[in-house]
């Protein structure tokens, strides 16, 4: 039988799941902010129009402007992620293999396949996402059974 996890052990555990967690969200909404611009790009495209397009960064209040989300539920928590965290490099080599930032002079081809890569990508992020928020609820579950077990005293001494 197994001993028992004190409080303290179960939060910083679920502190460093969140953390993941955080990494993980931060570079899904940029994979999906890169999507955006992407897509966009196809519709200017299928209306056939040759309005200026002007450089991506350029582009971006316009088309992060035109989305409607309502955002998380949950209170934002501050969100660092270094540039040389794996899921970022990953996006980072992803973008830099697609050619992302000549994104208006690529083919047709060379478009889907950008979005196609950036689709499986954000995918991936999202069930990694998913895993993270099935740990931090099962640690959830057991921290809370923690404190119901020793009782607010035991977690206020600690």
């Amino acid at each position: 039988m197994n001993a028992p996890v004190s409080v303290g052990v179960l939060r910083a555990q679920r502190r460093a799941l969140q953390q993941q967690e955080d990494a993980v969200s931060y570079v899904r909404r940029l994979t999906q902010g890169r999507l955006d611009l992407v897509l966009d790009e196809e519709r200017r495209r299928q209306r056939g129009t040759d309005e200026p397009v002007g450089s991506v960064t350029e582009r971006l209040a316009e088309v992060f402007g035109q989305q409607q989300g309502g955002g998380s539920a949950r209170p934002p928590r501050e969100t660092v992620v270094p540039s040389d965290h794996p899921l970022m490099q990953q996006l980072d080599e992803l973008c830099d293999q697609f050619q992302f930032a000549q994104l208006d002079t690529l083919s047709d081809s060379d478009l889907r396949q950008l979005r196609d890569a950036l689709q499986l990508f954000e995918q991936s992020c999202s069930q990694q996402r998913h895993a993270l928020f099935e740990q931090i609820d099962a640690l959830t579950t057991q921290l809370v059974q923690g404190i119901k077990e020793q009782g607010v005293e035991g977690v206020i001494e600690r």
